[in-house]
């Protein structure tokens, strides 16, 4: 084989490794119950495996996610998001899920994105505008008012959001393709970063008034699920 095949090979290779390695990876197992416990001496995930000995039905079982949450005061939404954490048997499956309650007029799930997931969205009740922005250098917004039955989709990565619309509260179900998807709230970041980013940085990036991003960054900036913003 010529250098030059070779060398084209291995870069199509080491391109392969990459995208396999950029989602949860699969099990080569039945299962792997994350534990704390660490005398197991099986790290998967980051996350040890639990003896299958002592792996129990509870390990794979939530209850609760049909009960309504308080939602924040300041964005009027909140969510209950399940990851490994709170379902350990979810561990290498690549799964994740939420539930996410809306008040009346106006609760808000703001504009974030998932780092390592994608993301199907169903309407249970109410009436909800959602949508998601595409990256650069297009910008473009796919939105759709949802009712309930309706179904979207948020795809890997991209910024997306969800407003109620409607005089009543709604509620949605969400499922992410990663035991772990991470949630970066955009204004939360950029705004709510600590240290504080320079003021010039946001001034220029954003086309705003110094005094008011400095305004911006000392206001306290909530995350949907945060629990201790719900009183």
């Amino acid at each position: 084989m010529k250098v030059s095949n070779f060398l084209v090979a291995l870069a199509f290779l080491a391109l392969a490794s990459s995208f396999a390695i950029a989602y949860d990876p699969s099990p080569l197992q039945d299962f792997c119950v994350a534990t704390d416990d660490a005398s197991s001496g099986v790290l998967v995930n980051g996350k040890f495996c639990k003896d299958p000995d002592h792996v129990t039905a509870d390990d794979f079982f939530y209850s609760g996610l049909n009960i309504a949450s308080e939602t924040s005061k300041q964005l009027g939404a909140r969510t209950n998001l399940l990851t490994v954490d709170s379902i350990p048997g979810l561990n290498t499956n690549g799964l994740s899920i939420v539930r996410i309650d809306y008040e009346a007029n106006g609760g808000l799930n703001p504009p974030h994105h998932h780092p390592r997931a994608s993301e199907i969205l169903t309407v249970l009740e109410g009436t909800l505008y959602a949508g998601f922005i595409t990256s650069n250098p297009d910008h473009r917004v796919f939105a759709k008012v949802l009712k309930a039955g309706d179904v979207f989709v948020f795809p890997f990565g991209l910024i997306h959001f969800q407003l109620n619309i409607g005089k009543n509260p709604a509620v949605a179900i969400a499922a992410l393709n990663s035991q772990n998807p991470g949630v970066v709230t955009t204004a939360n970041t950029v705004f709510g970063a600590s240290p504080s980013i320079n003021p010039d940085v946001l001034t220029r990036a954003f086309h705003l008034d110094k005094d008011l991003v400095t305004k911006l960054q000392r206001q306290e900036w909530v995350n949907p699920s945060d629990l201790n913003s719900y009183s």
